[in-house]
């Protein structure tokens, strides 16, 4: 059962963002008091929208998403691939990187929010059948934090047990022999946190591409938010997933066959 910490955030409550406004009231109110003793007659007065906890926070944040989209954007430039298709990965982050310096094919289960500059959107469920068109179709395929929600039924896909399991099928046949696929999934000790994510033993990741795959690069981001570019994953620390209970792995993986 979830615990009420994990219920409120659900409901849109934080409780320790929540103490920390409170405690910022009255911070907000002294500088909304001197502020507007010196504002002169080129602004007008708006409608407030206090924030109430930015003042002691860091600069910004840069976590496990800012590292993996940053990196992986990064080898695929150096790669330069004929043709890249990406499946559910940020739009507002992984996507955003690639755009800039290439064409990018976007495929999901949502419809596209608006029409971007260098993306080309599709929308398919490689839940069921893959199109003709897209066997074998790329020699460059990303899946970035996407392959553990599927079959959770989290965006409006079917409830499927073994979701994982066909959408890696799928992706799997969409790369062209000597072709690449990037994939990241959380990784710690097994479990699925419903319906938010599965969580996958480094393991069981790496044993996902032990049959007509080779496996070029495997990093980690690990709980406190730290880059390890490539890790040794045929060692020992793969049993223990690199220390992590709930890290990031990410597998640069080439098809053989």
């Amino acid at each position: 059962m979830a615990s009420i910490p994990t219920w409120l955030r659900t409901f849109g409550i934080d409780p320790k963002r929540s103490l920390s406004a409170c405690r910022g009231i009255g911070r907000y109110l002294r500088a909304r008091r001197e502020f507007r003793a010196q504002l002169g007659g080129d602004f007008r007065w708006g409608n407030p929208l206090p924030i109430l906890d930015e003042w002691q926070v860091a600069c910004g944040s840069l976590g496990a998403y800012f590292f993996q989209d940053q990196r992986v954007a990064q080898w695929i430039h150096q790669e330069n691939p004929r043709r890249h298709v990406d499946v559910g990965s940020r739009l507002d982050g992984f996507i955003g990187h690639l755009s800039v310096f290439r064409q990018v094919e976007v495929l999901d289960l949502r419809p596209p929010p608006a029409v971007v500059s260098n993306v080309t959107f599709h929308q398919l469920d490689l839940m069921q059948a893959l199109p003709a068109e897209w066997i074998e179709a790329t020699d460059s395929l990303s899946c970035l934090h996407t392959i553990e929600h599927f079959g959770l039924g989290r965006y409006g896909d079917a409830i499927d047990v073994d979701g994982h399991h066909k959408g890696l099928a799928q992706l799997k046949r969409m790369v062209a022999p000597g072709g690449r696929l990037y994939l990241s999934t959380p990784i710690g000790p097994q479990r699925v946190e419903f319906n938010a994510h599965r969580v996958f033993a480094a393991a069981t990741v790496a044993g996902w591409f032990a049959d007509g795959w080779e496996i070029e690069r495997f990093a980690v981001i690990d709980d406190a938010s730290r880059l390890h570019d490539s890790v040794a994953w045929r060692g020992p620390e793969l049993e223990t997933h690199f220390g992590c209970h709930a890290g990031l792995g990410i597998v640069v993986a080439r098809k053989t066959r």
